[in-house]
């Protein structure tokens, strides 16, 4: 019987909050304290029809300060330009596409926040409703470890091979490498080597934030697709409702739909050409002085970086102070490589 367990780390400028199946991260929950919540998975908002394209039948919606999301509507149900509605962020957005949201009625007044999307906590505790929730050390290692292991392409799969996954603009893509998997009987190590595949791909692309059309590369050939399909729908269904999976095709690939709910984790954590954003290195900077000031009670710290990141940790470092007390600098050092952090004592 699979066990999951939650795990909850509030730090300095941003909570994470880490779901483990069967000791493994399955998901990984990020908000940093100075996002916007009307772009939320959750939020509740007015908003005003900006205008309305019937032959995509979508809404762009204006919700105030600039930010926008986008409504799909029935032709029976074609929103009226300037309206005010009532909605509910039901996906939110990705490099490239604007927050998806749905109508929940007509709304009064500018646009505005209504109610706020679910905490981090309590998000947790839907996923799993009768598991313990755990804070300190051990949600700050869980929370690392989920974070490394969400930024990774190769996969090592339990009982060898490994999975490779790497999403594209237009798709995910999966790859399946038996590698040095034993067993005696070949076919039997790809059949089970490619059902471990799909639990493993279900559990990082929950992980990873990753929807949309996904494409499995299987190994072998003539595979039993009656047992890949059913092994599908209990990997994935903790996705539903709105999982659609194909048949396995010719060329030995299986195709799922999965809905897309939250932003890709790579996406908050990494910039466009894939490197960790200035913010992600100043929360790990951050998170790094005040394990030190734990360890090492009275000591001043000296913490050196990047400019870019000693930039994004100003309001951080401030926020710490008032937690360990200024006894720690944080020193510019533009000949620093941008992901080199070190700290010690002065």
């Amino acid at each position: 019987m699979s066990v999951r367990r939650l795990f909850l780390d509030r730090g300095i400028g941003e909570t994470r909050g880490v779901v483990t199946l069967d000791g493994r991260p399955e998901r990984l929950l990020i908000r940093r304290d100075d996002e916007d919540l009307r772009l939320a998975l959750g939020a509740r908002l007015v908003a005003r029809v900006a205008s309305v394209e019937p032959a995509i039948a979508t809404a762009f919606l204006d919700l105030g300060g600039g930010l926008q999301a986008i409504l799909p509507f029935r032709a029976e149900a074609k929103p009226v330009r300037g309206a005010s509605v009532e909605v509910e962020i039901r996906s939110e957005a990705r490099a490239g596409k604007l927050p998806t949201a749905w109508l929940m009625g007509p709304g009064e007044g500018a646009p505005r926040l209504l109610a706020p999307p679910r905490d981090i906590e309590a998000t947790l505790m839907s996923f799993a409703r009768d598991a313990e929730l755990t804070v300190g050390r051990q949600a700050r290692e869980a929370g690392d470890e989920a974070e490394a292991e969400a930024l990774e392409t190769i996969h090592p799969m339990p009982g060898g091979g490994s999975l490779a996954v790497e999403p594209t603009r237009a798709l995910t893509a999966i790859d399946v490498d038996l590698g040095e998997r034993k067993g005696a009987d070949a076919k039997r190590v790809t059949r089970q080597g490619n059902l471990t595949a799909l639990a493993e791909a279900a559990r990082l692309l929950r992980l990873k934030s990753l929807g949309g059309i996904v494409v499995m590369d299987l190994v072998g050939r003539g595979h039993d697709g009656n047992a890949l399909i059913a092994a599908a729908r209990v990997a994935f269904a903790p996705d539903n409702p709105g999982v659609a999976i194909g048949p396995v095709g010719r060329f030995g690939t299986m195709e799922l739909s999965i809905p897309r709910r939250t932003r890709p984790v790579f996406e908050q954590l990494r910039q466009a050409d894939g490197a960790l954003n200035d913010r992600t290195l100043a929360q790990r900077l951050i998170r790094r002085l005040e394990a030190e000031a734990a360890a090492q009670p009275g000591a001043r710290l000296v913490a050196v970086c990047a400019p870019g990141v000693a930039k994004a940790a100003e309001p951080l470092a401030k926020l710490l102070a008032e937690h360990i007390g200024a006894r720690f600098s944080i020193a510019a050092d533009p000949a620093c490589p941008r992901e080199r952090l070190d700290v010690g004592v002065t």
